[in-house]
């Protein structure tokens, strides 16, 4: 197993142990976790402290001196033992790869659809013609609707129109025969005032005759 592998393992463990280890400075006599080389061990010799500058180069992270065991349950990990001495334990640990045994495939998860039929797909086409002519008649329903508002629109302009026409000639009509009356009235009038004038002279003219002959 690579280094790589090693690593990536490694920051799976838990932070409360390794958080303890770095609070209490009497944890170093429980089993810790640390590497040798290119094989990680659990070892509860006092020198283990030398040999976290390996496990640090190994994670790339700021983890303490040790690693406390019995607060984490590492999965798919075999470990051999070493060596057993009265200074302390060694063992191996060895990764396994990966396993998808028991992992569902992912057509379970998907739903089967299944291919339409040929009934279904007449009704899809059915129902999209129906689709069709029902939008088409709302078309020419729309259309219609407005073409009679603007009929109705011009109806209307032509009768005002129409109306303001014949209000117009009706008022001219009015206005002329008034016009007249009034001619009329004022032609009537002065030649009454010519005839009461004409009478005038008439009367001045025989006067003066009388008085010429009552004069012989």
């Amino acid at each position: 197993m690579t280094l790589a592998a090693y690593r990536d393992k490694i920051k799976e463990l838990p932070l409360v142990s390794l958080l303890c280890s770095c609070i209490n400075p009497n944890y170093v006599d429980k089993t810790v976790y640390k590497a040798e080389g290119n094989r990680l061990t659990w070892d509860s010799r006092p020198w283990h402290w030398t040999m976290c500058l390996i496990f640090s180069q190994l994670t790339r992270l700021p983890l303490p001196d040790a690693v406390d065991l019995n607060w984490c349950e590492i999965k798919d990990v075999e470990v051999i033992e070493l060596n057993k001495r009265a200074s302390g334990q060694a063992f191996e640990v060895i990764l396994k790869p990966p396993s998808f045994d028991g992992v569902p495939e992912l057509s379970t998860f998907l739903p089967y659809r299944r291919d339409p039929s040929l009934e279904e797909i007449q009704k899809k086409l059915e129902a999209a013609e129906e689709r069709r002519k029902f939008q088409e008649a709302e078309l020419l329903k729309h259309l219609a609707e407005k073409r009679e508002h603007e009929r109705e629109v011009i109806q209307k302009a032509f009768e005002e129109n129409n109306n303001f026409i014949r209000n117009a000639k009706e008022k001219l009509q009015q206005r002329m025969e008034a016009n007249k009356e009034n001619r009329e009235a004022l032609l009537a009038a002065m030649l009454e005032r010519l005839q009461e004038k004409d009478k005038h002279a008439e009367e001045v003219r025989r006067n003066k005759e009388m008085k010429e002959e009552a004069c012989r």
